[in-house]
C-alpha cells in the first residue's frame, strides 16, 4: 500500500489555517496604534530597528488630564540599555528609568512644559485631554533596535492613546520596513521568478516522463513542492508589498504564506525518504509497516510545525528580537530533522545494497541531500547565536530560500529527462509496476521489495521530445531460469533449412525384399512382416515417395524436446551435418549413399490417394504411419 501524503495535508490545511489566523499578533507592523490602560507604571509598547542616518518616529498620544504626567522612553539595544530593564524583576520604575540617558534625548515628556512633545490641552464633552504630537529621528555608528515605553513612576496606572508611524527613509523598498527586512521584498521577488522557472521546467520534464510512462509518484511530489512553494512566495510577496505601501499589511495573508511554505518543505522531505527507501527506484510499494512508520512521523512533523507557529504568535515575547527556532517547537523540529536524516541515511544503504546497480543515482543523490537535511539545522544555530540580531531577519530569509532552491535545483537537474544524464534513477515503466510487484511463488518475496533486477534497462532518450517506442511498449524477459513449479510452454522449434541435410528419394531396392518401413518408422502396434513367406512383387514407387522420405528425415533431425536450436551468428562455423539417412537408421540396409543435391522446395503434388505428413515431430515420440 503506498502512504497517504498530500491528502492528509489537504484535510489539515483549512482548519488549522482557521485556527492560526486569529493567533497572529497585530501589532507587527510598522504604523503602530492603540488604546493602552494598565494599573502598572511601566510598560513596553513596541520595537523598530532603525537606519543610522534616515530613522524617523511621528507619533501621536493622547490621554487624560487628570492622568498625567507620563514619559515616552526610547531604549536601544546596548546591554546597559534594554537588556538591563527588560523583565528585570529586581528593578523598579525609578531603577528602569535611570538608564536612560537624557543628554541623547531618550526621554520625550508628554506635557505642555516640554516643548519638543508637542503637546496641549484640548477639551472634549468636558473632559480635558493632553494631545501631543510631533516626531523625533535617530541616528546612530549602526543600524540598531529601539525600543520604546511609557512610564508613570508612582502614579496610578497608565491610560495612553496612541498612534506612531515608523520609518527609514522614504524609499518604497526601505520606508515602512526595519532595518533588519531591508531586501526580503527584493529577495522573495527574486526567488519566486526562479520557483516559477523551475516549477514550470519540472512540468514540462514530466511530460516528456509521462510519454515514456516515467511520470511516477514521487516526481508528481517534486512538481507539488514545487508549485506549493511558487504560492507560498507569491503569498509572501503580496503581504511584503502592501506591507511597504501602507506599513501594516495583512497577517493573514502572511500565515498563509508561512502555511504554504511549511507544505512545500514536508512534502519534499517526505519525497526524500520515498526516494531513500527505494519508492518507485527499486520498489513498486511501500510495506505496511513502513506505510505506518512514514505516517506516524510526518503527522508528528505536521504538529511540531503548527505548534511551532502557534508558539511563535501566542508566546514570542515582541519585547525580544526572536527566531523562528528560537523556542522549544524550533529545537523539537532540529531533533526531527535530524532523525528524517538517519533515517534517509538507513534507507539508501539498503537500498544500495540491495541493488548495486543504482549507485549512479543514489550516490550522488545521498551526498547533494547530506548537505540540505544539515543545512536547516546549522542555519538554526548560527541564526539563533552567530548573526546578530539587527541583520537577523533578511539574512536568515535569504538563507533560507537559498537552501529549498538549492534541493529544488538538484532534484530537478538529477531527475532531468535526457540522453546525457548518467543519474537519472527510473527505469521501470509505470505500465510495469503492477507486474513488477508480484510476490514470487509460495509468497517468499512481499510486494514491497520486488522490482526485478531484470526490468532495469538502458533508458535511451533518443530526443527531449520523441519517446522510445522500441521499450515504451516491451518488458524484457527474465534471466533467471523459470521455476520447475510453473513451466512455460514448449513451442515446437524447427532448425532452419539451410542447416538441414536433404536427401533425395533412394532407388528401388532389390526384388527379394519386401517393401516394409524400417524399424524406426513403424507405427506402434504393427504387425512385423515374416520372412519365410514369399516375396510380393516389388510396386513401383511413386513420386510422392521420395518427398515422404525427405520430412520423415528432416523430423528425426529436430532435437530432443526441450531444446532450443538457435540461429548461428553470420560467419560463424556451420553445424556438422548429420549422418546420412537410411544407413544411419537401419543398419540392414546396403543400398548405396546417394550424393549431396540441394533441397529444392516442392510443388503441390496430386492427390494420390495416400496421406502426405508435413507437420515436424520431435524426436521421443510417436512416428507417423507410412
Amino acid at each position: 500500500m503506498e502512504p497517504s501524503r498530500a491528502p492528509a495535508l489537504r484535510r489539515l490545511l483549512p482548519p488549522l489555517l482557521l485556527l492560526l489566523l486569529p493567533l497572529y499578533p497585530r501589532t507587527r507592523a510598522k504604523y503602530v496604534r492603540g488604546n493602552l490602560s494598565s494599573k502598572e507604571d511601566w510598560v513596553f509598547l513596541t520595537r523598530f530597528c532603525f537606519l543610522s542616518d534616515y530613522g524617523r518616529l511621528d507619533f501621536r498620544f493622547r490621554y487624560p488630564e487628570a492622568k498625567c504626567c507620563q514619559n515616552i522612553l526610547l531604549y536601544f539595544d546596548d546591554p546597559s540599555q534594554w537588556p538591563a530593564v527588560y523583565k528585570a524583576r529586581d528593578k523598579d520604575c525609578l531603577a528602569k528609568e535611570s538608564v536612560i540617558r537624557p543628554e541623547n534625548n531618550q526621554v520625550i515628556n508628554l506635557t505642555t512644559q516640554y516643548a519638543w512633545s508637542g503637546c496641549q490641552v484640548v477639551s472634549e464633552e468636558g473632559t480635558r485631554y493632553l494631545s501631543c504630537s510631533s516626531g523625533r529621528s535617530f541616528r546612530s555608528v549602526r543600524e540598531r533596535w529601539w525600543y520604546i515605553a511609557l512610564s508613570k513612576c508612582g502614579g496610578d496606572g497608565l491610560q495612553l492613546e496612541y498612534e506612531m508611524v515608523l520609518t527609514n527613509g522614504k524609499s518604497f523598498w526601505t520606508r515602512h520596513f526595519s532595518a533588519d527586512e531591508f531586501g526580503i521584498l527584493e529577495t522573495d521577488v527574486t526567488f519566486l521568478l526562479i520557483f516559477t522557472l523551475i516549477f514550470v521546467l519540472s512540468c514540462y520534464f514530466g511530460y516528456l516522463l509521462k510519454g515514456r510512462q516515467l511520470l511516477h509518484t514521487t516526481y508528481k511530489m517534486f512538481m507539488a513542492a514545487a508549485g506549493v512553494e511558487v504560492l507560498s512566495l507569491l503569498f509572501f510577496c503580496i503581504y511584503w508589498g502592501q506591507y511597504a505601501t501602507d506599513g501594516i499589511g495583512n497577517d493573514s495573508v502572511k500565515i498563509l504564506a508561512k502555511l504554504l511554505f511549511s507544505s512545500s518543505f514536508l512534502i519534499f522531505l517526505l519525497t526524500l525518504i520515498l526516494l531513500g527507501k527505494g519508492f518507485t527506484v527499486t520498489r513498486g510499494r511501500i510495506s505496511h509497516s513502513g506505510s505506518v512508520k512514514l505516517s506516524v512521523y510526518m503527522t508528528l512533523y505536521t504538529l511540531t510545525h503548527v505548534v511551532l507557529l502557534i508558539y511563535e504568535a501566542e508566546f514570542f515575547d515582541p519585547g525580544q528580537v526572536l527566531y523562528t527556532y528560537e523556542s522549544p517547537a524550533g529545537y523539537g523540529l532540529i531533533g526531527l530533522q535530524v532523525a528524517a536524516y538517519v533515517w534517509f541515511c538507513y534507507a539508501v544503504l539498503v537500498s544500495l545494497r540491495h541493488y548495486p546497480e543504482k549507485q549512479p543515482f543514489y550516490v550522488p543523490f545521498f551526498a547533494a541531500y547530506t548537505l540540505w537535511f544539515f543545512a536547516v539545522p546549522v542555519m538554526a544555530l548560527i541564526a539563533n547565536f552567530g548573526i546578530p540580531k539587527w541583520a537577523r531577519e533578511k539574512i536568515v530569509n535569504g538563507i533560507q530560500l537559498g537552501i529549498h532552491l538549492y534541493a529544488h535545483g538538484v532534484f530537478l537537474i538529477m531527475t532531468r529527462p535526457s540522453a546525457a544524464n548518467k543519474n537519472f534513477p527510473y527505469h521501470v515503466r509505470t505500465s510495469q509496476i503492477a507486474s513488477a510487484g508480484v510476490p514470487a511463488p509460495g509468497g517468499s518475496q512481499s510486494a514491497d521489495k520486488a522490482f526485478p533486477q531484470h526490468v532495469y534497462g538502458n533508458v535511451t532518450f533518443i530526443s527531449d521530445s520523441v519517446p522510445n517506442f522500441t521499450e515504451l511498449f516491451s518488458i524484457p524477459p527474465p534471466t533467471s531460469s523459470v521455476s520447475p513449479a510453473a513451466p512455460a510452454p514448449e513451442e515446437l522449434l524447427a532448425p532452419p533449412l539451410e542447416y538441414l541435410t536433404p536427401l533425395p528419394a533412394p532407388p528401388p531396392p532389390p526384388a527379394h525384399w519386401r517393401l516394409s518401413p524400417p524399424l524406426a518408422f513403424r507405427t506402434p502396434g504393427a504387425p512385423i512382416p515374416r520372412l519365410d513367406r514369399p516375396p510380393a512383387p516389388a510396386p513401383t514407387l511413386p513420386d510422392w515417395a521420395g518427398k515422404q522420405v525427405e520430412e520423415t528425415a528432416v523430423a528425426a533431425a529436430v532435437p530432443p524436446r526441450g531444446r532450443v536450436v538457435t540461429m548461428a551468428e553470420p560467419g560463424a562455423a556451420s553445424p556438422p551435418p548429420p549422418a546420412r539417412f537410411p544407413k544411419a537408421v537401419d543398419s540392414g540396409w546396403d543400398g548405396p549413399t546417394p550424393s549431396y543435391q540441394p533441397l529444392v522446395p516442392q510443388t503441390a503434388a496430386p492427390h494420390t490417394g495416400f496421406t502426405e505428413y508435413f507437420s515436424m515431430h520431435t524426436a521421443g515420440g510417436p512416428a507417423p504411419p507410412v
